[in-house]
């Protein structure tokens, strides 16, 4: 029987079978030593997200169904917290209040924001100085503003005298209904007008100067070219401002607690409750009253209210996809002018 002398032996079948599982086994896992580095070093942040974020936003919903006085047992009564929350007029005062006090503070700051927009936009000096100095009151403490802004609404302070100064009578600015939301209205006007100032700032920053001066071209007066080429390039931030603006206002607290603190609870938020705010109110009954399920449900009951107002401010500022293209109309008027 003839050999082949010297010719290698052919590998066994079983031998590249189990070559192939080695090699199929290990692409895994040098897979997953080249991924691991990078999620363990963003955990930390997804830990602490867990810990300090989604466990309390869930306990807390699991919370107002439950009657807890935050030492005791717990007690599941269902909706009967919602329930109660309907019938409670103080909640329902609370929400008035809220709102009022958003409206005379959310419209007059957007407004002078646009036009503190417009003028640090303009080609002056020191325009980085001015910046800073319109950011800063959103950075300080608003706990130590709000103490000063107490004495300056005192029935003998800063305000009343400069009123009477001009020959106006003082006001009540820490007694009467008007006067107490004028003065948080003011504290929250004081703290955001500068903020959003620099985000209109960004936005008209961003706008091509093209547009501008192809209406110059055809014609449009400033006015035409204000609410036809500014504003719909602008709506994508006033929407923005509009919906943070909405989110921060009907979370109004630390003015009310600090301005008007009581250890009464008939007397939180001022005289005749006139600056308890939804969040205050949340506050007076879960930490002095402990009815923290109660508190759950009233904060639930908040963030429910602002995700329909920022969902009604969305639909009223976007307005439809063709209102968010820049206008032309001026072109056609321009043209049967002629």
């Amino acid at each position: 029987m003839a050999t082949v002398v010297g010719a290698d032996p052919a590998p066994a079948a079983g031998s590249d079978a189990r070559t192939a599982r080695g090699a199929n086994n290990r692409a895994p896992r040098g897979r997953w030593r080249r991924h691991v580095p990078p999620y363990l070093a963003i955990s930390p942040y997804y830990v602490l997200f867990a810990a300090f974020g989604a466990f309390p936003v869930g306990f807390s919903l699991y919370l107002s169904f439950q009657d807890w006085d935050g030492i005791g047992d717990m007690r599941f009564v269902g909706l009967q917290q919602y329930r109660w929350l309907l019938r409670d007029s103080v909640f329902w005062h609370s929400i008035l209040n809220t709102f009022e006090i958003w409206f005379m503070s959310t419209v007059p700051m957007l407004f002078l924001a646009l036009v503190i927009a417009f003028l640090l936009n303009a080609q002056v000096r020191h325009a980085t100085a001015y910046r800073v100095a319109y950011f800063i009151p959103n950075v300080t403490s608003m706990v130590a503003m709000t103490i000063v802004f107490g004495s300056v609404f005192a029935q003998a302070g800063l305000a009343n005298s400069l009123l009477k100064a001009i020959g106006v009578d003082g006001v009540n600015w820490l007694t009467s209904s008007l006067g107490i939301k004028s003065a948080i209205s003011i504290m929250i006007i004081w703290r955001w007008v500068g903020y959003n100032a620099l985000i209109f700032l960004a936005g008209l920053q961003a706008i091509p100067t093209e547009l501008f001066e192809a209406a110059r071209v055809d014609g449009a007066s400033s006015r035409q070219t204000l609410f036809r080429v500014l504003v719909p390039q602008l709506r994508p931030v006033i929407l923005f401002a509009v919906i943070t603006s909405t989110i921060n206002g009907l979370q109004i607290f630390t003015e009310s607690q600090v301005l008007f603190y009581s250890d009464d609870p008939g007397t939180t938020g001022g005289p005749g409750q006139e600056g308890l705010t939804i969040v205050l109110y949340l506050w007076q009954k879960a930490f002095n009253d402990h009815q923290f399920g109660y508190g759950a449900a009233i904060g639930w009951s908040l963030f429910a209210l602002i995700a329909l107002f920022a969902i009604i401010n969305w639909r009223l500022v976007s307005g439809s996809e063709r209102d968010d293209r820049p206008r032309i109309a001026w072109r056609k008027g321009a043209r049967n002018g002629r």
